[in-house]
């Protein structure tokens, strides 16, 4: 996402291209309607040219600089514990897969080659017993 380009979010199919580097598999993932407007808004506000965050220089913001935009924030909203822009990429995949989205859906949206790496995971998870239906409660 440092380096998003206004051409790749799409509104109509609500969805973000995200281009990998090194020849990975580029993805898409979904454009949360709820984030649409503000980035409308954003857009509208700052007026960027190529990248949808431009920095001063009109690139893409660096890897270094969203690190630090994440701690910053986190520090201001009071979260004592780390956070980095990987642990809201893990959040986000934990909290689909408590949601009952499937995982070879979320192996796709994060670009895993591996289902083992998504796997991963669904470790932290812990379900409780009381969500869990039992077949013969459907009779």
């Amino acid at each position: 996402m440092a380096s998003l380009k206004i051409s790749e979010v799409d509104s109509l199919r609500m969805c973000i291209l995200v281009r990998t580097p090194k020849g990975q598999k580029d993805r898409e993932v979904p454009l949360p309607k709820s984030l649409l407007q503000t980035l409308r808004l954003y857009a509208k506000d700052y007026q960027p040219e190529n990248f949808l965050f431009e920095g001063q220089t009109k690139r893409g913001y660096s890897i270094k600089s969203i690190q630090n935009f994440v701690k910053k924030y986190a520090r201001q909203a009071k979260i004592r514990k780390h956070v980095s822009p990987h642990i809201l990429r893990h959040s986000y995949a934990v909290h689909q897969f408590e949601n009952g989205i499937d995982i070879r859906y979320i192996q796709e949206v994060l670009g895993h080659n591996s289902i083992k790496t998504t796997e991963l995971y669904t470790q932290v998870t812990k379900v409780s017993n009381t969500s869990i239906s039992n077949p013969l409660d459907q009779l």
